[in-house]
């Protein structure tokens, strides 16, 4: 996620399903402009260029100039504000990778110019105007993507596809854990991640969520609690070195789920902890547990242990490992063939909707029940391979 974003004033609208799958009447590479030069574009942008199915024609952002070095890094041809991005003639998707505050408002802008989007998560940072973005893409016949894409990595792929072939026997449980001290020490800009739209939840939740979607299905009910360590924060690194900044949201958030089939997890999500322990994830299914990847990875090693085992069975990924970006080449495939893609707005939606209903259950202390659902997506071909010229 970028910590700038252009502002841009859009219609109200409000909302419902997914956009339909319509074949692009295009051929040849998808074009793409990224919108929002922050950290995060670096990763997009060196996939991005890197895939023959993908031509990035513009790179955007308010600070024009930190959009032309981005441009420049990264050899594309055009540079500016956002107006130049949405009205480009030979861009089909947008690649908002603005703060989460500014998520909603730029997609509805790249809708109303007729272009699909991929966004940064979270998808939007509340229920209205997250369904208000699903309805305005689905009225014009567009469609809408979301990150994380890491479930499209090698690591989770092969992953799931040992729980479908029913290696763990019936899924029952999940086990997630993300601590951290919080990444104010390394993150040049860091006072959105710990205010409105992010904390652990919103910025490292959807990971992790996504992934417990992928494995259970929708998630029926949540419960949660949340803390603070400290009211303020420092920055550690970078020109604001030494500044303080308010800590507005929970620091550390323990959430347990229930998932429609009556499947549970229970999940940390933290920027609280000394002990650095991200990537933790078990699944637990009747015949066995399986320990899945890093969630924020597209790679790594599954353990599979099995009833009776003294030790788990090493697994390795197989599948393409190409990291951010990877979602947007999946859609723009899926935009020329006229198939429905995977990282689909209505699962980033669901997820949002996990998370806001964990902080109403932090703030209510009640459980408190979905009102959305999402299938998880068909599996990736062993073979797909983001550097293969298709289109």
């Amino acid at each position: 996620m970028s910590e700038r974003s252009d502002s841009i004033v859009s219609s109200p609208v409000s909302t419902s399903a997914e956009p339909g799958s319509g074949q692009s009447r295009r051929t040849g590479p998808v074009g793409v402009a990224v919108i929002g030069a922050g950290v995060i574009s670096k990763e997009y942008l060196s996939n991005l260029t890197s895939f023959p199915d993908i031509k990035v024609h513009i790179v955007a952002d308010m600070f024009e100039q930190v959009a032309a070095e981005r441009a420049a890094e990264f050899g594309i041809p055009a540079s500016g504000g956002v107006a130049a991005a949405l009205s480009h003639p030979d861009v089909e998707i947008v690649v908002n990778l603005t703060i989460p505050a500014a998520h909603v408002e730029v997609a509805t802008a790249a809708i109303n110019a007729g272009k699909h989007v991929w966004s940064e998560k979270p998808f939007s940072l509340d229920r209205d105007s997250g369904l208000g973005l699903l309805k305005a893409a689905d009225a014009a016949g567009l469609r809408l993507g979301c990150a994380p894409d890491t479930f499209l990595g090698a690591g989770m792929q092969t992953a799931l596809r040992i729980i479908a072939k029913g290696e763990i026997g019936v899924p029952l449980t999940a086990l997630t854990l993300m601590q951290s001290p919080g990444p104010e020490s390394w993150h040049p800009n860091p006072a959105f991640l710990f205010q409105a739209g992010a904390g652990p939840l919103f910025d490292i939740g959807p990971y992790y969520l996504t992934t417990l979607v992928q494995t259970f299905g929708s998630i029926a009910k949540v419960a949660a609690f949340g803390s603070k360590s400290r009211e303020t924060r420092i920055i550690g690194s970078g020109p604001k070195a030494g500044e303080e900044f308010a800590v507005t949201v929970p620091s550390h958030v323990s959430a347990i789920a229930q998932f429609e089939g009556g499947e549970s997890s229970q999940s940390i999500f933290s920027f609280d902890s000394p002990l650095k322990r991200a990537g933790f994830v078990e699944v637990t299914g009747t015949e066995a547990t399986i320990a899945i990847p890093d969630p924020n990875m597209f790679d790594g090693d599954i353990l599979l242990t099995r009833r009776g085992a003294e030790e788990p069975e090493i697994i390795a990924a197989v599948g393409a490992t190409t990291s951010r970006g990877s979602g947007v080449l999946e859609m723009a495939r899926a935009l020329r063939e006229g198939r429905p893609h995977r990282a689909q707005g209505s699962m980033a939606y669901h997820v949002l909707d996990a998370m806001v209903s964990i902080a109403e259950s932090i703030d209510t202390g009640e459980f408190v029940s979905l009102q959305s659902r999402a299938d998880a997506a068909d599996p990736l071909p062993e073979d797909w391979d983001p550097t293969a010229k298709t289109l």
